[in-house]
């Protein structure tokens, strides 16, 4: 009885300080949507550029990074106009060391970027989806702005909040292992999902003005998702899935295209920002 008094007594002093930590962690997003941010977005870009040139390296090791002019060229061009509305419209991002790696998978149908602009494009995204270029503006617009938005900082925030919570639950339990595994399990449900979602939702949006203002076409927004749904009917429910289902993505980004059409009606481009193109050694 003693020990579990102590225990709890400790778990809620615990507690209190997570709260207080919720409390001050409070950031907001260039769409004005409140972020639980516990990692500053500096430590964020550290971070990520640990990770990324880990993840590169391998990709060298394994000879796995393209360097095909044309396919370079492309990638360079249009990665290059995006990331100069970027620029222009957040200049904190002017320091960061844009870059992409192209990586030579044709089954894998993605692409990121890390905070601090560090992106990768994998090829099953142009061989799958036969990408018009911008409908790979769209993408590459999508994947910008979660790292404009600071969304890594934000997921690395969640993981600690949930590692911590976990971590109480265990001390808590004579069942650690069970205690654990659900904790794990509903700190999942609670905090990493309806967030991601909001993010995925947000992403969409400040992407589409990218790309827009960048001088692609709005509309490749919405054949770029009917592609996506088209790819494959084998998918996860909506609700356990950190981006929103292809079809109910279609009709939110439909309904932005009158607006974005007023943005820049002569689709004029910007300049080619110079990013680095992450070749093999």
């Amino acid at each position: 009885m003693m020990r579990s008094s102590v225990l709890m007594n400790s778990l809620k002093k615990l507690a209190l300080g997570v709260v207080c930590a919720c409390l001050i962690s409070c950031a907001t997003s260039p769409t004005g949507r409140s972020q639980f941010i516990l990692i500053s977005p500096d430590a964020a870009i550290i971070e990520s550029e640990t990770a990324y040139l880990d993840t590169v390296r391998q990709l060298d090791d394994e000879d796995k990074l393209v360097s095909d002019p044309l396919t370079v060229a492309r990638v360079a061009r249009i990665t290059g106009q995006l990331v100069s509305k970027a620029v222009a419209d957040y200049p904190e991002s002017a320091d960061w060391k844009w870059s992409v790696a192209i990586v030579d998978d044709t089954e894998t149908v993605n692409a990121w970027c890390m905070a601090g602009g560090r992106m990768a494009v994998y090829t099953g995204l142009f061989d799958q989806l036969a990408l018009t270029d911008d409908e790979f503006a769209q993408i590459m617009g999508h994947e910008i702005a979660h790292a404009l938005a600071n969304h890594t900082a934000e997921r690395m925030s969640r993981a600690m909040a949930t590692s911590l919570g976990v971590a109480m639950i265990g001390a808590a339990s004579d069942n650690s292992g069970a205690a654990v595994a659900g904790a794990t399990a509903l700190a999942t449900v609670a905090l990493t999902l309806p967030n991601s979602r909001e993010a995925e939702n947000e992403a969409d949006i400040m992407g589409m003005v990218l790309a827009t203002k960048a001088g692609f076409d709005p509309e490749a927004a919405v054949t770029l998702w009917q592609k996506m749904g088209d790819l494959s009917d084998d998918r996860p429910a909506e609700f356990l899935s950190t981006h929103p289902a292809p079809e109910n993505r279609q009709a939110a980004l439909n309904a932005m295209i009158p607006s974005m059409l007023k943005v820049n009606p002569e689709r004029s481009k910007p300049s080619i920002y110079p990013i680095t193109i992450v070749r093999d050694s």
